[in-house]
Order: structure tokens, then C-alpha cells, then sequence
């Protein structure tokens, strides 16, 4: 059975898709069949990755009935990552899409179709704690809140778990809280260094991953790439979505009751 992980937050400009496109890209890197999956209704994945929004088709084709679940799934140049994108939405259509995302079943039969074999599924949703973020956390079995390093995003941070735990008491018994996600952390700035510590502090579930403020990732979207795709040296932000990866694939194994592997050892000796 697929491990779906709902990437949301209540606030814009947080790095969503970033987290979305570069988690999806580490999971199948480390072997795991992987689908990433936009509920946007901007089609953030499709732009991240320099596609317009009639290029592909996806998921608002699916729920409108003009296109099959073999003809929606992208699969990618890495065997083990596919795309289900947003598909192809007129803005005039934007609320259709969402009342049908929202509604009951509808993302429950859409996945059902387009998941088969698949071990992880990333959603990407839209800002804010509306129709398609309930939707994505109704059918999740993770939710990971990326928190950027600033005071207004910890102010709003009750809000998003304040759903989480109403859609797992509600709606979806197996919901869990993945973890909340520093990102845009600027280690030279004050201000971004006093909300870590406020997270620290002040919530439990604070990743050990962080993701840093830096250009590469204006870059990475310039070329309509995830960061380890782009030529020239090694950039060390891929490295923080390896690190991110394994670092959720052990709490998954920890929430869910799953044992890792042993790591017990016998006694060495150094001199």
C-alpha cells in the first residue's frame, strides 16, 4: 500500500511545490515508486517544471471525464517518478474544480486509478485551508506543514493544525502529522533565526531537516527543474531533500508501527 503524504499550509510563499517537486524527486531516487500529484488549481508542479497550463493534461481532465487515468500520469525520465498533473483548467473553472475535488469520493476514485504500484504519493495542494487541501487531507495518510522562517507563518501555524487534527478526528482516522518543515531559513538573519527558535520551543514536531533560503531554488525554477537536476557542481540544497526523505521515510516507519532496520552492533575495540 502507497504512503501518501499531504504537503499543506495555510499561508503562501512558503515553498510548497519546492517541497512537493524535490521531496517526490529524493522518494524515487531511494527506489520508491513515486507519484506526485497537483491539486493546485495554479498548476504549480506544471510550472515548475516550465510547462504552460494546456500543455498536459492531469487531474481536471480525469474528474471531467475527458481523459483516462493511463492518459493523465506522466511518467518521467527516472523510471521510479511519475506526474499527475493539475491538467488542463480555465481559470473561469477554477471553483468547479475544486467543489470536485472537495466532494465526497471524487480524489478517493481518482487516486484509486492513478496510484496502482506506486509505494509513495506527494500531493501538492493549494495555500490556504480550503476545498483542496480538506480534500488532500482526507485521503492522506500524512500531513508535513512547511513552516517558513518568519514570525507571520507561525502566527497562522494553529490554524493548519487545527484542521489536521479536525480532519483525522472527523474524517480520516489515519492521518497523521508528518512533522512541520522549516523552510527559507536565513541563518544570517535575525528575525529568521528568532521564529527557529520560536518553533523549537514551541512546537513538538519540528523537523531535523531544514530548508535553506538561497537562490539556487529561483534558478532551479527559472529552468523549470527540480535543484539536483541542474548542471555544473553537486548543489548541497539536493543533498537537504535526500536528507528530508530519509528522515520522513523513518518517522513514517515510527508512526505507523513499522520496525527499522537493526542497527545493533557488537563491541569494538579503537586501541
Amino acid at each position: 500500500m502507497s504512503r501518501t503524504i499531504a504537503i499543506v499550509s495555510q499561508k503562501g510563499g512558503v515553498g510548497k511545490t519546492t517541497v512537493a517537486l524535490n521531496l517526490a524527486l529524493a522518494l524515487a531516487e531511494r527506489g520508491r515508486r513515486t507519484l506526485l500529484v497537483d491539486l493546485d488549481p495554479q498548476g504549480g508542479v506544471g510550472h515548475s517544471l516550465a510547462r504552460g497550463d494546456a500543455d498536459l493534461k492531469g487531474l481536471a481532465d480525469l474528474l471531467m471525464s475527458e481523459a483516462s487515468a493511463s492518459d493523465v500520469v506522466m511518467q518521467t525520465k527516472l523510471a521510479t517518478l511519475a506526474i499527475l498533473p493539475r491538467g488542463r483548467l480555465s481559470p473561469v473553472d477554477v471553483c468547479a474544480f475544486e467543489q470536485a475535488l472537495h466532494a465526497p469520493g471524487v480524489l478517493e476514485r481518482a487516486l484509486e486509478e492513478t496510484t496502482r504500484g506506486m509505494d509513495a504519493v506527494v500531493l501538492d495542494t493549494a495555500s490556504g485551508l480550503g476545498m483542496p487541501t480538506r480534500a488532500a487531507l482526507r485521503v492522506a495518510g500524512f500531513a508535513l506543514v512547511p513552516v517558513r522562517a518568519e514570525p507571520l507563518s507561525i502566527r497562522g501555524l494553529s490554524q493548519v493544525l487545527t484542521v489536521i487534527e479536525h480532519v483525522a478526528k472527523n474524517d480520516n482516522p489515519a492521518l497523521k502529522l508528518l512533522g512541520l518543515l522549516p523552510t527559507v531559513v536565513d541563518k544570517e538573519a535575525t528575525v529568521a533565526m528568532n521564529t527557529m527558535v520560536e518553533l523549537w520551543t514551541g512546537f513538538a514536531s519540528v523537523l531535523d531537516t531544514v530548508v535553506p533560503r538561497a537562490e539556487v531554488f529561483a534558478e532551479a525554477s527559472e529552468e523549470g527543474l527540480p535543484v539536483g537536476y541542474l548542471a555544473g557542481p553537486v548543489r548541497p540544497e539536493a543533498r537537504r531533500f535526500e536528507l528530508l526523505a530519509e528522515e520522513l521515510e523513518r518517522i513514517m516507519d515510527q508512526l505507523v508501527g513499522k520496525e527499522g532496520p537493526d542497527v545493533s552492533r557488537p563491541r569494538r575495540e579503537l586501541l
